[in-house]
């Protein structure tokens, strides 16, 4: 089975398709002025455009990974969770508080999907 690596950099590849699965690197904000919430949406949007990339969209995701600097930002961050997904259904999730990530990177978000 062929692993196909896309948009690959010195450092990473921006996702990785084995077979029908696809696994996409933790993605951060580029507006690091937002809110969390803000920082969340723009990720999410991130998360739509490598997928569809892949040949995959959210309602197949099946596992996500997310970071945060600061657990109390978890209820904010899971209200645009919530809104991302409307009536799909949800990927299985861990959530982790109190990482340092870059400055002022709030949030960072790590999917894999089906195809």
């Amino acid at each position: 089975m062929t692993i196909e690596h896309l948009d690959s950099s010195e450092i990473l590849s921006q996702a990785v398709v084995h077979g029908d699965t696809v696994y996409l690197c933790g993605l951060t904000s580029t507006d690091r002025e937002l809110d969390v919430s803000g920082q969340t949406e723009e990720v999410l949007a991130k998360i739509d455009d490598r997928l569809a990339k892949c040949g995959s969209d959210k309602s197949q995701l099946l596992s996500a990974t997310i970071y945060l600097t600061e657990i109390k930002l978890k209820p904010a961050m899971n209200e645009v969770w919530k809104a991302w997904f409307g009536d799909l259904n949800r990927p299985t999730r861990a959530c982790i508080g109190g990482v340092e990530l870059e400055p002022d990177v709030l949030v960072e978000i790590v999917v894999s999907a089906a195809k």
